[in-house]
């Protein structure tokens, strides 16, 4: 079995925590692991799992792979899927069938969200073992949540009589779209609905079958796409043209709802889509009024609220039923039955030209991060640090100088061809157009305050040379 996780999404509505740039699947929102760590750990419980392909876009390319090396399954041979533009899962499953496929012909296939939550893994595993006899056999298997509550933000999978003695698992009869909150309760008091948690098992082969039997344009131009693909470092380039000529279509709508082979499998292990601030204030034990706190958080007549600090001090009086979640840049207030509209105020922020809405004040890169400190019209200040061995791109900049300061580590400095060691407490200048690059040559991280001043301050700003990532 290949596990292959999903992790391409942007998770606006847990703004502002999840953003573009790092949404939240990289965030740690259930323990001390982030929700992808959570998922490969997850992966790596399955006893029958050999293999784990992530399937990511250019811009969180690098963060995935950190994750994977993390977790001692390195992202060298190609286990690294690029989707060169957003298609929805249909097409990004059958790249991942493709690649597993070349591999090993017969292999069984795991398609696993990287942002949910299952508190138990022991049901989980079982839940899987199961879902391989049914995929082995030729089904193409979803798995049903067993519902708790009449929750109207999942959809449902409607299933039938179990048809082959003691399987585990049932036909699907119909997935339907998320219920209003009668019809929910009717399909909890019906007891054959389960909520559609977005997980999938089956041969790759046999998945490749249906999508040709229905979506004979999807399986084309993905076809194309994976024909004209090529390894960068440690990914896979599909073909960018031949994608971007793919339909766009969930697995549910181009196969699942569609064909004849698929069965549900109920799990009940505690999972969760963490898809909203409601949803993780239910995920977390309340306290005695019903709070769910995190940070530096004090209340006075506070009841059944979310309230989430990333740094500053959160003081809340008499407030109910509400989130208030802070970030070193963004603080957001709202009514706990409004947080699906979280996903409004990140158009807006859109529309409006502002970066909030992408990034974090901390910004991740390959080589390590940079976080803003203070802006003005003419100059800006960063923190930056470089991980140890990493290297920033040879580079210059046609409307800002640069002033750096060795606050912690040694760094090699390379300006005009002439390279210099710094250490702590020392500095050095880099004019306008001046070709140069930074080093961490240590064993611990650098840390760099960089004060930047011009009459332009855009990181799109940057004249690449050469650059160990292969950026642009």
């Amino acid at each position: 079995m290949h596990a292959v996780i999903l992790s391409g999404g942007s998770g606006t509505r847990l703004w502002p925590l999840s953003r573009e740039a790092y949404p939240k699947q990289f965030l740690a929102l259930n323990s001390n692991d982030s929700l992808l760590e959570e998922t490969l750990q997850r992966a790596r419980a399955v006893p029958a799992c050999s293999g784990l392909l992530a399937i990511t876009n250019e811009a969180h390319r690098f963060i995935v792979a950190a994750h994977l090396q993390r977790h001692e399954t390195p992202a060298s041979g190609s286990r690294i899927l690029l989707e060169p533009d957003g298609r929805n899962t249909a097409p990004a499953i059958a790249l991942a069938a493709m690649q597993i496929q070349a591999e090993e012909p017969a292999a069984v296939m795991l398609v696993l969200p990287s942002d949910h939550v299952i508190q138990n893994t022991d049901a989980f595993v079982a839940a899987v073992e199961e879902g391989i006899k049914a995929a082995e056999s030729g089904k193409l298997v979803t798995f049903g949540v067993m519902p708790s509550t009449a929750h109207t933000g999942y959809g449902y999978i409607r299933a039938g009589q179990p048809q082959q003695g003691d399987a585990a698992w049932l036909p699907v009869r119909e997935f339907v779209e998320k219920p209003d909150s009668p019809t929910a309760e009717s399909y909890l008091a019906d007891g054959h609905y389960y909520w559609n948690s977005g997980m999938f098992m089956f041969r790759a082969d046999r998945y490749l079958e249906e999508l040709e039997r229905f979506r004979p344009d999807i399986l084309e131009a993905c076809q194309k796409a994976w024909a004209q693909r090529q390894d960068d470092l440690d990914f896979v380039r599909v073909g960018e043209e031949a994608f971007a000529a793919c339909p766009e279509d969930s697995i549910d709508y181009a196969v699942m709802e569609r064909t004849e082979e698929a069965v549900v499998l109920p799990l009940d292990a505690g999972w969760s889509d963490v898809g909203s601030w409601s949803s993780l204030w239910e995920l977390h034990d309340q306290d005695d009024d019903g709070n769910v706190v995190r940070g530096d958080v004090l209340t006075e007549e506070v009841t059944q609220s979310y309230l989430h600090s990333e740094g500053r001090l959160i003081a809340a009086i008499g407030v109910d039923n509400h989130v208030i979640v802070e970030t070193d840049d963004v603080v957001l207030v709202a009514d706990k039955n409004r947080v699906q509209d979280v996903k409004r105020l990140v158009s807006r922020l859109r529309e409006a030209g502002r970066d909030e809405y992408r990034l974090h004040r901390k910004v991740h890169r390959p080589w390590g991060s940079y976080e803003g400190i203070a802006r003005s019209d003419r100059f800006q200040v960063k923190r930056i640090t470089v991980n140890p061995g990493a290297t920033l791109s040879l580079q210059k900049h046609h409307h800002r100088s640069e002033h750096w300061v060795v606050v912690k580590g040694s760094a090699v400095v390379t300006r005009s061809g002439e390279e210099t060691l710094l250490t702590e407490d020392q500095s050095t200048y880099i004019p306008l157009g001046v070709v140069h690059r930074l080093s961490n040559p240590g064993v611990i991280p650098l840390e760099v305050i960089e004060v930047q001043t011009g009459s332009y301050l855009g990181e799109d700003d940057i004249v690449r040379f050469e650059d160990t990532y292969n950026r642009v």
